[in-house]
């Protein structure tokens, strides 16, 4: 799939999911703007995106954080003059049970990043959307249909995005642009040492994976391409699942 001439922003892009979707993109041609908080691990990815020619900007910003947040659309227009693609890959995950004194400023954090985030930039780009005709792929998680015991905060922010991206995929539709989702399953990604977890934290209690192994983020960014392209152009308000059967158990 060649994206030559297209604009991409990716969120989230200094790792993971995010890291690999920004070089697959930069592999097939695009400007990508990489966006993130840590700005040592962008760089590793700039340099990645490098071997494949000097057409990408990185963006150090809190998507969050409300001037950041326009200040990746206005750089973006700034120096790649247009938006066709929009990555919302950022997200963190915490543990958050109900009956703990930290609940509600767990949930609000989570929230605050892996949902108002993504509303957020999805607003700022959208009138630069509609005149590409471009497209959003939200990453989203398994865990916005399948709950996992201490997470609910986690699963509620998951859950909250489909939703929303269901409802910008139909007010979005009648100027062109696509709006689609992707739920992982586990992912050898960085996002639970990011939390300040250890794998054993995490209790999947109950919870097998038919296929009996966990995705690359190269498998994610595989999806996310196919869903930005041209030969998704009939899709929209879908939720893809890639996690090797988990939502089966």
């Amino acid at each position: 799939m060649s994206f030559s001439g297209k604009v991409a922003i990716v969120t989230g892009a200094s790792s993971g999911i995010g890291a690999a979707t920004a070089v697959k993109l930069a592999e097939a041609g695009a400007n990508v703007v990489l966006v993130a908080r840590n700005a040592e691990k962008l760089k590793n990815v700039s340099e990645k995106c490098n071997s494949f020619g000097d057409k990408h900007h990185v963006v150090k910003a809190d998507v969050s954080v409300d001037a950041d947040a326009r200040r990746i659309i206005d750089e973006t227009i700034k120096k790649f003059f247009k938006i066709d693609v929009l990555v919302n890959n950022a997200g963190i995950m915490r543990l958050a049970p109900v009956k703990g004194d930290e609940a509600l400023a767990v949930y609000d954090e989570i929230m605050k990043i892996n949902l108002r985030a993504v509303i957020n930039l999805t607003r700022l780009a959208s009138a630069h959307l509609i005149a590409s005709r471009g497209s959003i792929v939200n990453i989203s998680s398994v865990a916005g249909t399948k709950v996992i015991n201490g997470m609910s905060a986690y699963c509620a922010s998951k859950a909250a995005l489909n939703h929303f991206s269901r409802g910008a995929a139909l007010e979005l539709a009648e100027h062109g642009v696509r709006v689609n989702v992707i739920s992982p399953g586990p992912v050898a990604t960085d996002i639970i040492e990011n939390a300040g977890l250890k794998t054993e934290d995490i209790n999947l209690e109950g919870v097998s994976i038919p296929l009996s192994r966990i995705s690359s983020p190269e498998e994610v960014a595989d999806l996310v391409m196919f869903l930005a392209s041209d030969k998704a152009v009939g899709i929209t308000g879908s939720n893809y699942v890639l996690d090797n059967g988990m939502a089966l158990s």
